[in-house]
């Protein structure tokens, strides 16, 4: 699903990532760890698309047989749209818009049909407990649910692909766990890939496998 080889990134005079080889198959749950510095976050964006490797190391960026490093921003957004999700800690909902509008916008952006992407992200707020909150706005939701209809929205183009960064971190502790659990439903629902940085040791500890970062690179 993705392969990663010797992965750089510089801001300025700033090594961030120095060289980073990483594997993670379909259907893993992967949590990478790490102190507050050593490129977790940075990892992610890149992982996810959000930000490009730097070139010229002999590195390359795979995903779903896509060597993304080669695509041009358009290429870039259109494969990002169709195969990747995102969730983060705080939940970044438009506040003018329901959580139903919220949840729908990828898939609008996709160039799915509306009344399509209206019913599937029904199905997705029923499936997550959010029936009763089509038409709330964000600040009319707990901070639970504005999590998850961030998760509804992540889901709505069915990527196979999900990335989390302290996607509970903002969260009390009895709506951490069942965010927590909620990812391993997920995965055994709709077979998707999740790649999560998170501070939290529970979810950290639930994961198929625990990345730690230190200093740019992944030591274990």
């Amino acid at each position: 699903m993705i392969q990663v080889k010797n992965v750089h990134k510089y801001y300025g005079d700033l090594h961030v990532l120095k060289g980073v080889d990483l594997t993670i198959g379909k259907g893993e749950i992967v949590s990478i760890v790490g102190a507050s510095g050593a490129g977790k976050t940075t990892l992610l964006q890149i992982l996810g698309t959000l930000d490009k490797i730097d070139l010229g190391m002999d590195s390359s960026l795979i995903i779903n047989a896509v060597d993304v490093s080669k695509l041009n921003d358009k290429a870039l957004a259109k494969f990002r749209n169709a195969h990747i999700g995102f969730i983060f800690q705080f939940h970044q909902l438009l506040p003018e818009f329901t959580a139903l509008e919220n949840v729908c916008i990828p898939a609008y952006i996709k160039g799915i049909n509306p009344s399509d992407a209206d019913k599937r992200a029904k199905e997705l707020l029923d499936f997550l407990g959010l029936k009763e909150r089509y038409h709330h706005k964000p600040n009319e939701l707990s901070g639970g649910e504005q999590q998850r209809v961030a998760v509804a929205r992540a889901l709505i183009n069915d990527p196979e692909l999900i990335f989390a960064d302290e996607p509970s971190g903002n969260l009390d502790s009895e709506s951490a766990e069942n965010l927590h659990n909620l990812f391993f439903k997920l995965r055994d629902e709709f077979g998707q890939t999740f790649v999560i940085v998170t501070h939290n040791k529970e979810l950290a500890n639930m994961a198929d496998r625990k990345l730690i970062m230190s200093d740019g690179i992944i030591s274990n």
